[in-house]
């Protein structure tokens, strides 16, 4: 089984070889690692290409954000499997891929996600907060659960299917996708219970809470686009799940 791994970055030199380095350590050999590039300014691309000889595929040219330049790589990935590892992101260990490709062949499963901990920026070994995503049960939308987006391992047929991002989103375009694919088409999914990201902080949609108020109403119209009826507490649970992970 092909694996497709997508990093979108800008300016990411900072973290660009920590994502790079997690994904070309995995001990599984059947990866197709794409990075897309949206013309950085930096030494992005300088860092990236130190690694070239170990990434199938970089293309850098301009996009219009991070959904666009990840559905981009989506679209050349020739993987049944695809998932999307953002420029801040790294792998917890080595045997990540192993371990969701093994998931999907013994559940027959359509999705494989996991856990995910926000780590300190500059010092990634320091955890901010836990997500520990947990088993799906059909419904759980209606209660604010998602499951970490990075962890989100997804066979390509079901972007075929279902659609791509959603360009018209900012901040909750991986919520809509995953609320689409789950909640509305009920693909299968399996839940790996193990570490599988870490995040480094710095996600726009929580810095303020202005942009808090911001991304509940993109949460509200993620439910409207796809014709669906949120429950009267689902977008004020959706945040508030989130005070958990600090403990």
């Amino acid at each position: 089984m092909k694996v497709s791994i997508v990093t979108a970055c800008f300016n990411s030199s900072e973290t660009i070889e920590d994502t790079i380095k997690s994904v070309i350590n995995q001990d599984y050999k059947d990866i197709e690692y794409i990075i897309i590039d949206g013309c950085s300014t930096d030494n992005t691309l300088e860092i990236i290409n130190k690694y070239k000889d170990k990434i199938a595929r970089i293309v850098s040219e301009k996009d219009k954000g991070i959904y666009d330049a990840i559905a981009k790589g989506i679209d050349k990935a020739t993987g049944e499997v695809v998932v999307a590892l953002n420029s801040d992101d790294m792998y917890a260990s080595n045997n990540i891929i192993s371990k969701v490709v093994n998931l999907f062949n013994t559940t027959k499963a359509e999705a494989v996600y996991g856990d995910l901990n926000y780590v300190d920026r500059y010092h990634p070994e320091k955890i901010i907060r836990k997500w520990k995503a947990g088993a799906y049960k059909e419904g759980y939308f209606m209660k604010g659960w998602m499951p970490p987006h990075p962890t989100f391992f997804v066979k390509k047929y079901c972007y075929e299917r279902y659609g791509s991002f959603n360009q018209n989103l900012k901040s909750a375009a991986d919520y809509e996708l995953m609320l689409r694919f789950i909640h509305k088409h009920k693909i299968k999914v399996a839940y790996l219970p193990e570490l599988i990201v870490n995040m480094r902080t710095g996600g726009q949609s929580n810095v303020t809470l202005r942009n808090r108020y911001l991304a509940n109403r993109e949460d509200k119209k993620a439910w409207e686009i796809n014709g669906l009826k949120p429950g009267a507490l689902t977008l004020i649970r959706k945040p508030l799940s989130k005070l958990k992970q600090y403990f």
